[in-house]
């Protein structure tokens, strides 16, 4: 991984320590008829996660395994109507019970969490995003400002050539 990805994934995880300025979290649950094991496995392979989840696009993990702690991938996402690329570094890999990354990119940063639970034959899973929106929201800020003022060029332009 390039130095400057890096750098942003280790910002990424101080201001995930430190506790991001307007934090949000998703969580979604859901009993699933396949073994533990199984569904462990799967979720924890990220060149996978195309399959299951509409906003990935794919991942490159180096090759198709399990993850471990320590392990980086990248992810290429649709996000708001647009494509980011998404810098991960696994936190928790704790078969077949736990799986967590923090991940970084120009639009959001935060973590993924998957916690799972034998239930009679099946699995239960809870998947918990924390994220934050403060680039993203900062990006629109910054475009709308420059709209703004090209905007009122324009319409000075428009009118002082009449």
């Amino acid at each position: 991984m390039p130095l400057n990805k890096k750098t942003a994934l280790a910002g990424a995880f101080v201001t995930l320590l430190a506790g991001a300025a307007q934090a949000d979290q998703n969580v979604n649950e859901v009993e699933i008829n396949a073994p533990i094991d199984k569904v462990y496995v799967y979720v924890s392979q990220p060149d996978r996660w195309h399959e299951w989840h509409p906003a990935s696009l794919s991942a490159s993990t180096g090759a198709v395994k399990v993850l471990k702690v320590g392990d980086t991938f990248s992810e290429k996402i649709r996000i708001y109507g647009q494509e980011t690329e998404m810098n991960y570094k696994v936190v928790i890999a704790s078969p077949p019970n736990e799986f967590k990354t923090a991940f970084t990119s120009p639009l959001i940063d935060g973590t993924i969490h998957y916690q799972l639970q034998t239930r009679g034959d099946g699995t239960y899973f809870k998947r918990t995003l924390d994220y934050s929106l403060d680039k993203y929201m900062a990006s629109l800020q910054a475009g709308m400002k420059k709209m703004s003022a090209v905007a009122l060029d324009n319409l000075k332009g428009k009118l002082e050539s009449q």
